[in-house]
């Protein structure tokens, strides 16, 4: 895949060996006596976890751990043998990425046989019962004219749970003006998935954790705004590095698993993560609305930062 969305840091180093599984487990370990496992989820995510030969071996231990642990994958590699294993490893959950009909999603990925591979994907998670599962769609200026007819799909694949993503300017995004919604097209997601929660019930719809959407709240999602990250969310990258969620950018990293213990970084570091006053500058200094959205998700800033987006202000600017 060379996704065109990626939202990642996007550098490609070569020298840097993703994380040997036997790192992260020893930091899960140091992690285990202060928490309740069975009340910690943990999500493997990427670039593509499928690729790891040895997740199985990983999400085993985890189960026996205590330990329910996810995976997110573009489902490219997700085969029924593959699928087998993985639910035997003790796998709770999984997330496959299905950004619209053949043509829009192929496009996006830039591989023609992703499509495919997804719906295959998909079509096996609908056979079975024993996994909670969804599809995530990033929604962009080439399918957002067909959310519609994509649903539909949706539904006749057997699909029971879907979540919109907006795409925001990092990584591969930030300078591919093709992929940024106009404000009126932002609303309009929200509007069909309002529509949606309020008169269907094959599937429920809603949309991403980012950002604060003002009147749209509780509307199109299942909670109330608030950045998870570094407060109900941590995360350790392939190089060891502690962060919160992963969409954040690598300047907000809190310390590193080969220099720092997990839960001493957990219990007293985060601070530029859980106390926001140093985002209540720019256009957030006078916003009526601060204390509800605190200045948005993390991940909408950059390496300064400075606010890259505010999706209250876009569902306000012509008001």
């Amino acid at each position: 895949m060379h996704c065109r969305h990626c939202g990642s840091d996007c550098k490609v180093q070569p020298e840097v060996p993703d994380m040997p599984a036997e790192d992260f487990l020893k930091a899960i370990d140091s992690l285990t006596p202060h928490v309740d496992p069975h009340k910690t989820f943990i999500i493997i995510t990427g670039g593509e976890a499928l690729l790891r030969n040895d997740l199985e071996e990983v999400g085993l231990e985890l189960y026996r751990r205590g330990y329910p642990w996810g995976v997110v994958t573009n489902g490219y590699m997700l085969g029924a043998r593959r699928l087998e294993s993985l639910m035997e490893a003790g796998m709770h959950s999984i997330t496959v990425s299905l950004d619209g009909l053949k043509n829009e999603h192929n496009w996006l990925r830039q591989h023609d046989g992703s499509y495919g591979k997804a719906t295959e994907a998909i079509k096996l998670l609908a056979a079975q019962d024993e996994v909670l599962w969804d599809v995530v769609t990033c929604v962009n200026p080439h399918n957002i004219g067909q959310l519609a007819e994509f649903k539909e799909y949706l539904v006749e694949l057997g699909v029971c749970s879907w979540r919109l993503f907006s795409i925001f300017p990092m990584g591969r995004a930030a300078g591919d003006k093709e992929l940024q919604l106009t404000d009126r097209q932002f609303r309009e997601i929200l509007d069909f998935i309002k529509d949606c929660r309020e008169n269907d019930n094959r599937i429920h719809v809603s949309y991403a954790c980012e950002g604060f959407l003002g009147e749209y709240e509780q509307k199109v999602r299942d909670h109330f705004f608030y950045c998870r990250s570094g407060v109900e969310v941590a995360s350790i990258r392939c190089n060891g590095a502690i962060s919160g969620c992963t969409s954040v950018r690598s300047n907000m990293d809190q310390g590193s698993i080969y220099t720092d213990d997990l839960w001493d970084v957990w219990q007293n570091r985060f601070q530029n993560m859980r106390d926001r006053s140093w985002a209540h500058k720019g256009q957030c200094k006078s916003c009526k609305v601060w204390r509800y959205c605190e200045g948005n998700g993390l991940h909408l800033y950059d390496d300064n930062g400075e606010l890259l987006t505010c999706h209250y202000h876009r569902l306000t600017a012509n008001q």
